[in-house]
């Protein structure tokens, strides 16, 4: 097998604010030009104090079509509703999974008791894209508490690899996806190493969520980095230079167009009307404000 090298180390594009919430940095596809393919978006709200209110701040309803989107909390807690009766709460560690697929209206807010003391907050949300086939399916919502996460624990204590979807060393993530995906949060004392093995094929990235680590034995990306690669080889190899967190996803591509339209990921344009007639026309279902 051959290494997967480096394509480009990225530093956080500039920010701007996600409703009132969440204060991000759109890595792709409007920071970078990358292909990410299933990923479609990738949104890093960076360390950030939040003070404390009553109100919580956060995104009010709007609709989703086309894809799915996930996220992962680090530091605060993240409240979730949606018109097909899901709801729940996401602390660090945590990771929700919403499939929109054929349409849903959600919300996402500061957990209450997080909003009235204020704190840390830090988080990712991405979106992942759904094939032709699957993406007029029926919406459904996974979380996973890190607590109940499939775990791989490195020998001699030296770390953690979290498995939210695929597998890594025998142990299986067990959020279902509709396309082959890898993502893992890497957990990693200083001095470790670890080593992933992807396909040639998927396409791969890195978000360095705290710390400092080195990459292949040759190049260092430090904290709000994202690294992405080539689609040259199978290996990666990576040693924490400090204590760190390391975001890991890797999937097969979707080779199928894309038509994108704010909160819509279709195939074409007559898809992106007919899901803005569908939801004007209330079909995406109901969520109380």
């Amino acid at each position: 097998m051959t290494t997967k090298n480096i394509s480009r180390i990225l530093n956080p594009p500039a920010p701007h604010m996600v409703g009132d919430g969440f204060r991000v940095h759109n890595f792709f596809p409007n920071g970078y030009q990358l292909d990410m393919s299933p990923f479609y978006m990738l949104d890093y709200n960076a360390k950030i104090e939040f003070s404390a209110r009553n109100h919580p701040r956060g995104v009010g309803i709007h609709p989703h079509r086309g894809f799915e989107t996930v996220t992962i909390a680090y530091h605060g807690a993240i409240a979730h509703h949606d018109s097909a009766g899901n709801s729940g709460i996401i602390y660090p560690g945590d990771v929700q999974w919403m499939t929109a697929a054929s349409g849903i209206l959600h919300k996402e807010y500061h957990e209450e008791n997080f909003s009235k003391k204020g704190g840390l907050f830090q988080m990712v949300q991405l979106w992942v894209n759904l094939p032709a086939k699957d993406k007029m399916s029926r919406p459904k919502y996974q979380d996973v508490k890190q607590s109940e996460m499939a775990k791989f624990f490195l020998p001699n204590h030296t770390g953690t690899i979290e498995i939210i979807a695929g597998s890594f060393e025998g142990q299986k993530g067990s959020i279902s996806t509709f396309t082959p995906i890898e993502m893992y949060n890497a957990r990693l004392n200083k001095g470790s190493k670890v080593s992933l093995n992807f396909p040639k094929k998927f396409n791969t990235s890195l978000v360095v969520i705290d710390g400092n680590i080195q990459i292949n034995d040759l190049d260092v990306a430090t904290a709000d980095q994202m690294v992405s690669f080539k689609n040259d080889g199978e290996l990666i190899s990576i040693e924490a230079l400090t204590d760190a967190i390391v975001l890991i996803l890797s999937g097969e591509p979707i080779n199928e167009p894309i038509a994108a339209y704010g909160p819509f990921l279709m195939n074409n344009n007559e898809e992106i009307k007919q899901a803005i007639a569908d939801y004007n026309e209330g079909r995406f279902g109901y969520l109380e404000e």
